[in-house]
């Protein structure tokens, strides 16, 4: 098996604090020096107790040697953070200085400058000051500066400022996490689907990140020539067969499977899923199998498998391998998710992507398949809906990667919940696979047969749907929805569910609106969206998203998060205040992307 220290063995960046202080000797600088450096430590404790790494650890901050006062103390700054792999960094200071003399000049690397609200030295002039030369620069940085006046010598963090610090934080880590990393497509295009047409320009000029790529014929070379590890497989069978419950058969009676055929498909999805993240991660267990090639992997930290229909006319679908690699656990016990998206949709598997890196949770992937009208749901089941779902419900659905997770069987306070894998309990892993069953594939879709995953989410969560988009002449855009699962009665639920695919996992979602835009009504919500997917975290992340997407030049054209929580580079107010849709369309394009 792959140990999970394996597939991190890189190590994460790290968080790079720059104290920065007035320059001049002879007293000025001297009497800065124990609370500029104080604040620097007060950050990365906030920090390190706060956020964590993919793989659990707490998040590793570098503070700069000493004071930054001036270009030579930044630069030996510099080369401390690129020695020790820093990908991003907050710059504090209560007090003037030198602004182009201090900065942080790398503009590949988020950054923040928190410039400390005291009346006994000017930090808020220092923090316009510099802000102002970044924009000048080219070199967007994001402001934070407290709302209330401290008192001088004060080195604790108001709630104001650490909101701001955290979310920059999140957000500037997934950028550095992401970095020259790879998405493996695993197969081309599927059924015309524009999400699978891969840009690599996109990939490589506002991510950072490689293409790699392979045909699906290599499942069949790997499954033919049992490269995957033989003591892994019996191990995964097993565990798949004493707790992944299979479901009724919903085929017409002359298109089902004998249970020999279905045994088979078990055998085959269950290799699929070794070989999908072996094809990702690499495997060391492969090297000693004789495979040293295939031992390296890809480096992927995210894929997309293409399945139909070349693949799924023949062979088993790819819905158990890409629901159990989406998933928070498996066979080997609990762990990090992995990305994989469905049909090789790599724009959807890049918000899953930016999602998880921000949640450290698994994230659901599924069509937007139908708006249901409080008006629609009476003529057809009786029933009038209410609370959250009063104003209409989006069904999503897919056959595919909608992580376990999503049954929402874990709790947070007692509530439904989704949970990075290390606050996830063993009884709620059974609570979890319990709630799921693995129906026979519809083979009028999937010829070759498999096993679709069939869950009902649980109502209550808070959830943010998030897609992005390609437009041509445009670039990368990003669209925002959050919202709540909602419960519908039973009776109710299976009415509609049956109306499509009753194999399929089901997510009932009420988006919250605003009364304006495309948050008027659930309706505009589906009519504004810009694909036939979406990525589902649970949380209300779009602040988060909001602030990532900024770092990556990627507007955001749609979002029902409030104002007040809109967190972008100091430069965007620059490009218009009245209107800040607009002023982050003309921003992202003014700048471009972050790699270019």
């Amino acid at each position: 098996m792959v140990a999970s220290d394996y597939r991190w063995k890189d190590g994460f960046p790290k968080i790079g604090i720059r104290p920065t202080i007035d320059g001049r000797r002879r007293g000025v600088r001297e009497s800065l020096e124990e609370q500029t450096m104080n604040l620097a430590e007060a950050v990365a404790k906030l920090l390190t107790s706060e956020l964590r790494y993919p793989n659990g650890d707490p998040v590793e901050c570098v503070i700069a040697d000493n004071c930054i006062g001036g270009v030579a103390e930044a630069e030996a700054a510099a080369k401390k953070f690129r020695k020790a792999e820093v990908g991003l960094t907050i710059t504090v200071t209560p007090c003037w200085c030198y602004g182009t003399e201090t900065m942080d000049m790398d503009a590949s690397t988020p950054k923040a400058i928190w410039g400390f609200n005291g009346t006994g030295r000017p930090g808020a002039v220092y923090l316009a000051a510099v802000l102002s030369a970044h924009a000048q620069k080219g070199i967007p940085a994001f402001g934070i500066y407290g709302e209330d006046v401290r008192d001088e010598g004060d080195s604790e963090i108001p709630a104001d400022v650490q909101e701001k610090l955290l979310r920059f934080a999140r957000s500037g880590l997934a950028v550095a996490i992401m970095r020259n990393q790879a998405y493996l497509s695993m197969g081309s295009v599927a059924m015309g689907i524009a999400g699978s047409i891969v840009d690599d320009s996109f990939f490589q000029e506002y991510l950072g990140m490689r293409n790699e790529y392979i045909d699906m014929s290599e499942f069949t070379r790997r499954i033919e020539e049992e490269i995957y590890d033989p003591e892994e497989y019996q191990l995964a069978l097993t565990w798949v067969k004493e707790n992944c419950a299979e479901g009724p058969d919903n085929n017409p009676e002359h298109l089902q499977t004998s249970r020999e055929r279905k045994d088979q498909e078990w055998e085959t999805v269950v290799k699929m899923t070794l070989i999908a993240r072996d094809l990702m991660i690499g495997n060391p267990r492969l090297s000693e199998l004789g495979f040293g090639e295939e031992a390296n992997g890809h480096h992927a930290i995210a894929a997309g498998f293409q399945g139909q229909r070349q693949w799924t006319d023949h062979f088993p679908n790819g819905d158990f391998m890409e629901t159990m690699l989406n998933s928070s656990f498996d066979w080997n016990g609990k762990r990090a998710p992995f990305t994989v998206a469905t049909e090789n949709d790599s724009l959807n598997g890049v918000g899953m992507l930016f999602a998880s890196l921000l949640t450290n949770t698994a994230q659901i992937f599924a069509d937007v398949r139908t708006y249901w009208s409080p008006a629609s749901v009476e003529r057809v089941t009786g029933y009038k809906l209410e609370g959250r779902a009063a104003g209409g419900i989006l069904h999503l659905i897919n056959s595919g990667s909608a992580a376990l997770d999503g049954t929402g069987e874990q709790q947070i306070d007692g509530q439904p919940a989704m949970k990075p894998f290390w606050e996830i309990t063993d009884e709620e892993v059974q609570s979890t696979l319990k709630a799921t069953q693995w129906r026979p594939a519809s083979v009028e879709y999937f010829r070759g047969g498999g096993f679709s995953t069939d869950y009902l989410t649980r109502g209550g969560m808070p959830m943010t749907m998030t897609r992005l988009n390609i437009v041509k002449g445009l670039g990368p855009v990003l669209q925002i929805a959050e919202g709540y699962s909602v419960d519908l009665p039973q009776e109710v639920h299976d009415t509609l569910d049956k109306r499509t695919d009753p194999t399929w996992p089901t997510t009932w979602f009420a988006p919250t609106l605003t009364g304006s835009g495309a948050f008027t009504s659930v309706y505009d919500v589906m009519d504004h969206w810009g694909a036939n997917h979406g990525a589902i975290s649970y949380g209300h992340i779009g602040a988060e998203l909001i602030t990532l997407a900024s770092m990556l030049r990627i507007p955001v054209s749609m979002h029902n998060v409030p104002k007040e929580k809109v967190f972008r580079p100091r430069a965007w107010g620059l490009f218009g205040t009245e209107q800040s849709e607009g002023a982050d369309f003309r921003a992202c394009e003014n700048f471009g992307p972050l790699y270019k």
